[in-house]
C-alpha cells in the first residue's frame, strides 16, 4: 500500500512540473479549462461520490477589491489556475494574486497601477474601474535560461487593451515584453490598426498559449455601425513582438461594419498548432441593414494556425446575425467515442441551444447539419438570411420554443398578464427577428448556452452543459429626422442607440409585474448528453431563485438564471455554482442527483477548478456575485477539501 501511494505521489509531482501546454487533463489546473483544449475535466478522484459529504471549507482569500456605489458593471468571474506550485487569479480591478494553494496565503500581488516600468512610472496611468477578468494565462520556457528572470510568466489582459507579463515566481514585471514598442512590461492592441471606431482591444478572458505564441482577442462596441474590428493577434511570448493578426471582417468591408470579436475564452490544439476562436456577431447588434453582405467568419468557430494566423477551417453557426447570438465559449477540444471510433472533435455550444460538433483537423461535421427556413424580417432596410444551420441527430440542451399556454405565472392574474403581453408581440418561433412592433426572442441574447457552460467527461463519454431559459422582448424605435445621433453607451445589452442606423433598440427580459419571468420554468438547467448517440441522458433544474426574501424550494423545479459553468472530475462529480441562490453544488455525473451543497457568502458566478496540494485535493470557486444580475457583491475566493 505504501509503495502504491509513493508511486502515485511521485507521478503527481512529475505531472505538476511538466510543461503546462498539455493536450490532456492534468492533476494541476494550468489553463482556464484545465487542458489547453478546455475540457473542464480533472482526472482527480480523491473527492468522490462516496466521501463528498465530508467536503469542508479549507481557506478563504479576500482581495479587498470591491466596487463603490453605484458599482458599475462588476462581476467576479475569475477562474484561478494552478501551476508552478502556486494558485493565480485576477480581480475585477486589474490585480493578480499568487497564493499558496494549500493555505490561500499571498505570495505576491501584481497591480499595473503600482508596478513601475524602467522610467519609474506605473505601467498603467489610468483610473481603476470595475471590469471583467475571467482568468490569467501561464507560460514557461521549455529550455529556461539558468538564473534569468521571467522564464515562467503570467499574462493578464485589461479593459484598456493591454496585456501584461509578470514573473510567475515573483510577480515582477517582465521588461523584455513590449520593450521594442516603447512600453516594457506590456503589449497593447492600440499599437496597431483596429479598423474602426469606438473602444477596442479590451480583454476580459485569458490569452491562449501555444508553444511560444501568446494569442489575445479583443472587445468592440457592437452598438456602433463601424465598430472596431474583432482582431485577434499572436505575439512572441518573450518579446511581445507581433507574429500575425487575424481579422474576421472582410478587408473590403472593414469601413462599413466591425466587431465579430472574441470576448469569451479560446481553446488550443497544441499538437496541431491551432487556436480555436468563438467569434461574435458583427456590428450593429440586432439591426443588419447597414451590413447586407457576407461576413462568413462572424458567429463562427474558426480554427487558426498559431504560426501564421491563417484560417484552417471555419463554420458559421448563425447567418446575418440580428439576434446577438454570439458564440459564448471556447469549442471543447476532446476525444469522443462514436460509431465504434474515437474522434478528435471540437464541440461548439451556442446561445440557441444547438451543439455543433466537428472533426478537429478538417472541420467535417460529426452530426449532419442542414439549412432550415426561418422567419423573415419586416423592418424596412433589413434582409434576413432565408435559412439557418441546424445539427441533425444531436439533442438541443436549452429551451427553444415558447407556447402561449405554457407561459409562467405565480398567480392566474400574473399568467394572464404575460399572455396578453405575448399577444402584442411578434413571435414566430426560433429566429424571430426584431421588429418595430416588438418581438419575443427565445432563446435570447442571454442564451441558451453562455460562457463557461460546458465540461466533458471522457470516462462516460458525456458532455455536461448548463443553460439559461429566459425570453427577452426587443423593439425597434425609428429615429426621427430631427433626432440627434445618440453617442451615449447603451443601457444594457438590449437597450442601445445602434449608432449609425435608422433605429434604436429597446428591450428587457420578459417579466411579469411581480418581477418573475414569464418564460416557462425551469429558468436554469443542467444537462448531460451522450456523445456517442447525441441523446440527452438527463436534465435537471439548476439552482433556486429568491423572491421577496424567500428562497423557492428546489422541489418547485423552477431552476435559476445563471452565470458561469461546471467542471467534471474522475471522482464521478460535477461541481457547479453559477446560480442566484449562493450555492456551490456537487452533482452525480451518471444520474444528475445532487449529492452535496455549500452556502457561499454571495453567488459564485464563475467556473470552479480543482487541484492537488500537500496530498489533498482542493476545489476552488470565486464568489463575487454580479451587478447585472443585481445580486449581493463580494470578493471571495473559497477553497474546499475533505475534512481530516
Amino acid at each position: 500500500m505504501k509503495l502504491r501511494v509513493l508511486i502515485s505521489v511521485v507521478g503527481l509531482a512529475l505531472a505538476c512540473s511538466a510543461f503546462a501546454q498539455d493536450a490532456k487533463p492534468r492533476a494541476d489546473w494550468p489553463n482556464f479549462g484545465n487542458d489547453a483544449g478546455g475540457s473542464q475535466y480533472s482526472p482527480l478522484d480523491q473527492i468522490n461520490t462516496k466521501n463528498i459529504g465530508k467536503l469542508k471549507v479549507a481557506w478563504t482569500h479576500r482581495s479587498g477589491d470591491l466596487p463603490g456605489s453605484p458599482p458599475g458593471i462588476y462581476g467576479l468571474e475569475a477562474v484561478p489556475i494552478q501551476a508552478n506550485g502556486m494558485l493565480y487569479y485576477c480581480t475585477s480591478f486589474n490585480r493578480v494574486f499568487a497564493l499558496d494553494p494549500a493555505t490561500g496565503k499571498e505570495k505576491w500581488v501584481f497591480d499595473p497601477t503600482v508596478a513601475k516600468g524602467p522610467n519609474g512610472k506605473p505601467l498603467l496611468e489610468k483610473p481603476k474601474r470595475p471590469m471583467t477578468c475571467r482568468g490569467v494565462s501561464y507560460w514557461e520556457a521549455k529550455e529556461p535560461q539558468q538564473g534569468a528572470a521571467c522564464q515562467k510568466r503570467i499574462y493578464k489582459g485589461d479593459a484598456y487593451a493591454n496585456l501584461y507579463a509578470m514573473d510567475a515566481d515573483t510577480g515582477a514585471s517582465c521588461e523584455d515584453f513590449g520593450a521594442a514598442k516603447g512600453h516594457p512590461g506590456y503589449i497593447t492592441h492600440l499599437d496597431y490598426d483596429n479598423h474602426g471606431e469606438g473602444f477596442a482591444g479590451g480583454m476580459g478572458s485569458p490569452a491562449a498559449i501555444v508553444g511560444d505564441v501568446v494569442v489575445i482577442a479583443s472587445s468592440a462596441n457592437d452598438g456602433l455601425t463601424n465598430a472596431a474590428d474583432g482582431v485577434v493577434r499572436g505575439f512572441d511570448a518573450r518579446s511581445g513582438d507581433l507574429k500575425w493578426e487575424f481579422n474576421p471582417i472582410p478587408a473590403d468591408m472593414s469601413d462599413k461594419t466591425g466587431a465579430a470579436n472574441v470576448w469569451s475564452t479560446m481553446s488550443a490544439d497544441v499538437e496541431r498548432g491551432l487556436v480555436f476562436l468563438p467569434t461574435t456577431s458583427p456590428s450593429t447588434d440586432y439591426y443588419g441593414g447597414e451590413r447586407l453582405f457576407d461576413i462568413p467568419l462572424s458567429d463562427s468557430t474558426v480554427a487558426v494556425s498559431t504560426e501564421t494566423g491563417k484560417v484552417v477551417w471555419s463554420f458559421q453557426t448563425v447567418h446575418h446575425d440580428t439576434f446577438d447570438y454570439d458564440l459564448v465559449g471556447h469549442p471543447l477540444l476532446v476525444k469522443i467515442k462514436k460509431d465504434g471510433k474515437e474522434i478528435d472533435v471540437a464541440i461548439t455550444q451556442t446561445k440557441t441551444g444547438w451543439l455543433f460538433v466537428h472533426e478537429r483537423a478538417t472541420g467535417a461535421p460529426v452530426w449532419p447539419i442542414e439549412e432550415r427556413a426561418v422567419p423573415q424580417s419586416d423592418v424596412p432596410g433589413e434582409k434576413s438570411s432565408p435559412t439557418q444551420p441546424v445539427p441533425v441527430g444531436i439533442d438541443a440542451f436549452a429551451g427553444q420554443i415558447i407556447k402561449r399556454e405554457d407561459l409562467f405565472g405565480l398567480t392566474p392574474l400574473d399568467k394572464a398578464w404575460c399572455q396578453r403581453e405575448f399577444d402584442k408581440m411578434r413571435y414566430d418561433g426560433m429566429y424571430t427577428p426584431p421588429s418595430e412592433k416588438g418581438s419575443l426572442l427565445f432563446p435570447s441574447a442571454l442564451g441558451g448556452g453562455n460562457w463557461g457552460g460546458a465540461a466533458f467527461d471522457p470516462v462516460n463519454n458525456t458532455l455536461v452543459i448548463k443553460a439559461e431559459n429566459l425570453a427577452t422582448r426587443l423593439k425597434f424605435i425609428k429615429k426621427s429626422d430631427m433626432e440627434k445621433e445618440d453617442k451615449t453607451p447603451g443601457v444594457d445589452y438590449l437597450t442601445r442607440p445602434l449608432q449609425g442606423t435608422p433605429y434604436r433598440a429597446e428591450g428587457e427580459v420578459f417579466m411579469s409585474p411581480l418581477g418573475i419571468p414569464c418564460s416557462p420554468a425551469p429558468w436554469g438547467t443542467l444537462s448531460a448528453i451522450d456523445m456517442g448517440t447525441g441523446k440527452l441522458k438527463w436534465k435537471i433544474p439548476l439552482g433556486q431563485v429568491k423572491k421577496y426574501g424567500i428562497t423557492i424550494p428546489a422541489s418547485f423545479g423552477w431552476g435559476s438564471p445563471n452565470i458561469g459553468g461546471p467542471i467534471v472530475t474522475a471522482g464521478g462529480l460535477i461541481f457547479i455554482a453559477a446560480t442566484m441562490d449562493e450555492k456551490l453544488r456537487a452533482i452525480d455525473t451518471v444520474n444528475g442527483q445532487e449529492l452535496w451543497q455549500s452556502k457561499l457568502p454571495v453567488p459564485g458566478m464563475s467556473v470552479p477548478m480543482t487541484y492537488m496540494a500537500g496530498g489533498k485535493q482542493y476545489v476552488v470557486i470565486a464568489a463575487g456575485g454580479h451587478s447585472r444580475a443585481e445580486t449581493a457583491l463580494g470578493d471571495y475566493l473559497i477553497a474546499y477539501t475533505l475534512a481530516d
